[in-house]
């Protein structure tokens, strides 16, 4: 894990830390590779990929596994940013192209949890295959009225 503060760290390191993760996509199916990057709040990066399987459904989408992996180091309410990168994967397994790709549903959803345990919105970058793209958005914004620990008294 590298040690920088939130200030320093700008959507470039974290964006480049989830591309670098996408290099270990296990994506053989659909040759799509995506890597997701959480800066927590002591200023270490957790990252995490996408794991597909044979059975579809029992695929992991790359920010789930980054979450479930702070979840388990007992970090999940010290998240304060997340970076999303994918595309087809390249020769070297990173991912390419130019259009920029935002989490799926299930993962904003899975974000909102971390968000709310953490008390704060979390800014998401969202970045092209290739990372010269980046967009900046609120998890607020990506997923509105959204159904948390909150709704249920805990957070």
């Amino acid at each position: 894990m590298a040690e920088i503060s939130f200030e320093d760290a700008g959507a470039g390191v974290l964006v480049e830390a989830a591309r670098e993760a996408a290099r270990h996509a296990h994506a053989p199916y659909s040759k799509f590779a995506v890597g997701a990057a959480l800066l927590m709040t002591d200023g270490s990066i957790v990252t995490g990929t996408n794991f597909e399987n044979a059975s579809y459904g029992l695929s992991l989408c790359a920010e789930t596994v980054a979450l479930a992996t702070a979840n388990a180091q007992g970090r999940l309410a010290d998240v304060v940013a997340v970076a999303v990168i994918g595309g087809p994967m390249g020769p070297d397994g990173l991912p390419t192209g130019s259009d920029v790709v935002g989490p799926c549903g299930r993962c904003r959803q899975v974000m909102n949890e971390a968000a709310e345990m953490g008390g704060r919105d979390l800014p998401v970058f969202c970045s092209s295959g290739d990372g010269r793209r980046i967009e900046r958005h609120m998890l607020s914004a990506l997923l509105p009225h959204a159904f948390g620990p909150k709704d249920l008294g805990l957070a």
